[in-house]
């Protein structure tokens, strides 16, 4: 259907359908049932060294950027409820990984076995995982997670959001844009940096998918001196208004300052060979930071009214409304489904020899205690598995399927 689509309607155009704001729609839904977030793992202080290493395996194996995302986010809550042992952390986040490719991708892109086991972490720790224990990891995260990868991440908003980043009234510099198609390009290479400084701190798990996603619009717009930061096309899509996303902004903000001085080292440094990955500020880290001071002193006056170039369905605005006050200060509490306490895959149902190739997974692993009461979210056994199947980029919006068949035959 994704290719039907595509065939039939231009690509601009096909953000604007209804289609693509009932998708959006339905992930803004999903993201209110997602657990909350507690940063309760022993293990913490390493969560930024994982993120980052399923970063550069996604790379490596041309994942898209919502199976990057959501392999970071099981590890996430994976770690948040378990207590493992580093050793462990390296085969879990690689089963994050094959889960996440799996769902958000072409099956011919889900990296094969004998590719991980020659990765060179995996031989200089002397781990090597064969089909039968690698089945059983993702038995133990699916059943963690209750059998639902339905979880929206950031990366599954920003391409809906980001067709609308750019508008011709805006203005550069206080002029008009001297090349439309040249911003949007820009206005792309700096929203997907934001959407990866957003994976390396657990501190955006504190605000919704939807609301970093727009906050990496809005954080672009302001560093590369966009004015108004936030319009009101911006804020009836997304359903943000700023003062939703200031906290979320200056997080992503110091972020870019501290990589701006980090880049700035690095070229008064006498070493050639250190090239920074980081794309390069066109404001200093001052002009950043005060653009967003003057945002939050005069926020009532950041919307500037354009022609309305999108439909008014697009998406159920009083609805979007409704959700954005709700997520205005987080998550929403006590929608755990996490299982700590259910641990079959590792006592009952399965002995402790199941794990031969990591023999301490079974008795370095327990659950964490949680505060407050414990509830499961029960999945409707006629809801799809893979919830959205169409789009048009990548992800739950992307341009193919994803795939079932194969998945544990590899």
């Amino acid at each position: 259907v994704s290719l039907w689509m595509g065939k039939m309607e231009p690509e601009g155009q096909w953000w604007k359908s209804q289609l693509a704001a009932d998708i959006h729609q339905a992930l803004r839904i999903k993201e209110l049932k997602l657990p909350t977030y507690h940063a309760h793992s022993p293990q913490i202080g390493m969560r930024r060294y994982f993120a980052d290493l399923l970063a550069v395996l996604s790379n490596r194996y041309q994942l898209c950027p919502t199976a990057r995302h959501l392999a970071v986010y099981l590890l996430d809550l994976f770690m948040d409820h378990y207590d493992v042992a580093v050793r462990q952390l390296y085969v879990i986040a690689l089963s994050c990984l094959l889960l996440a490719s799996k769902f958000e991708e072409k099956e011919d892109r889900v990296p094969k076995l004998e590719q991980l086991n020659t990765l060179g972490f995996m031989c200089s720790l002397n781990l090597a995982l064969n089909k039968r224990d690698l089945i059983k990891m993702e038995l133990l995260l699916l059943e963690t997670f209750g059998w639902n990868l339905c979880m929206p991440t950031p990366a599954h908003f920003i391409d809906y959001y980001l067709h609308a980043a750019v508008q011709e009234g805006d203005l550069h510099n206080g002029w008009p844009l001297t090349s439309l198609s040249k911003t949007k390009a820009f206005m792309d290479k700096y929203t997907h940096y934001f959407l990866e400084v957003s994976l390396q701190d657990h501190a955006f798990l504190s605000f919704r998918p939807s609301q970093v996603a727009a906050a990496c619009i809005a954080a672009s717009r302001i560093c590369l001196q966009i004015s108004p930061s936030w319009t009101t096309v911006l804020h009836l899509l997304t359903g943000y208004s700023w003062d939703h996303l200031t906290q979320c902004i200056q997080l992503m903000l110091l972020a870019h300052d501290n990589d701006v001085k980090e880049a700035n080292k690095s070229k008064s440094s006498p070493s050639p060979s250190h090239v920074s990955l980081q794309p390069q500020a066109h404001a200093s880290p001052s002009l950043a930071t005060s653009s967003l001071q003057r945002q939050q002193a005069s926020s009532s006056q950041q919307l500037l009214l354009q022609a309305g170039a999108y439909p008014q369905h697009s998406p159920a605005l009083s609805q979007l409304h409704m959700l954005a006050e709700c997520q205005a200060l987080g998550p929403v509490g006590s929608r755990d489904y996490l299982q700590p306490h259910h641990s079959s895959l590792l006592s009952a149902s399965l002995p402790a020899s199941s794990f031969p190739s990591f023999p301490s997974l079974a008795s370095g692993l327990c659950g964490l205690p949680l505060q407050g009461p414990l509830s499961m979210q029960v999945g409707v056994g006629a809801e799809p598995r893979h919830c959205v199947g169409l789009a048009y980029s990548n992800g739950y919006l992307g341009s193919h399927h994803t795939f079932t068949a194969g998945c544990f035959d590899r």
